[in-house]
C-alpha cells in the first residue's frame, strides 16, 4: 500500500511528512525550500509513489483563507496538471504551527534547535497528515 505525503507549504519552505504503509501514523520526514518542492516529489514519485498528497489549506481564524491561500491554490493546480493520477486533498491547517512548537517543548527539544523553523514546518505537516488520518 502507498504512503500519503502531507505538505505545510509556505512561500519559503515546505514542512514534508508522511504515513506508514497501513495509513495509521503520521512520521515528520523533512523541509524544503519550497522552491525546489516539484524536485522534491519528483525524486519521491520515481523512488515510492506516493498514493495521496494531503496539502494544508490555510485559514484565518473565522474560516476565510488566509494571504497565502492563493499561492497554494496555484502549487496544487501546478500538481494535479504534472501528476493527473495524484490524489491531491487540501486540510484545514489551522494552529498547526503553533501546536507543533508546543509539542516540541513539551518533547524536550532544546530551544536552540526549536528556533529551527524547518523542524516546526515538518511537525506541522505531520499534524495535518494525523488530522486527515484520523478523519478518514
Amino acid at each position: 500500500m502507498a504512503k500519503i505525503v502531507a505538505l505545510d507549504v509556505g512561500e519559503k519552505r515546505t514542512g514534508i511528512a508522511e504515513s506508514d504503509p497501513l495509513h495509521m501514523m503520521a512520521f515528520p520526514l523533512e523541509t524544503v525550500e519550497t522552491a525546489t518542492l516539484f524536485t522534491f516529489l519528483q525524486r519521491r514519485q520515481q523512488a515510492e509513489p506516493v498514493e495521496e498528497l494531503v496539502v494544508g489549506a490555510p485559514m484565518r481564524w473565522d474560516g476565510t483563507p488566509s494571504e497565502v491561500a492563493g499561492f497554494i491554490d496555484d502549487l496544487c493546480s501546478k500538481i494535479t496538471q504534472k501528476w493527473p493520477d495524484l490524489r491531491v486533498v487540501r486540510v484545514d491547517e489551522r494552529f498547526t504551527s503553533s501546536l507543533a512548537a508546543a509539542a516540541l517543548v513539551n518533547g524536550g527539544m532544546k530551544k536552540s534547535k526549536r528556533r529551527e523553523k524547518g523542524t516546526v514546518d515538518k511537525v506541522a505537516a505531520a499534524l495535518i497528515l494525523e488530522n486527515y488520518l484520523a478523519q478518514r
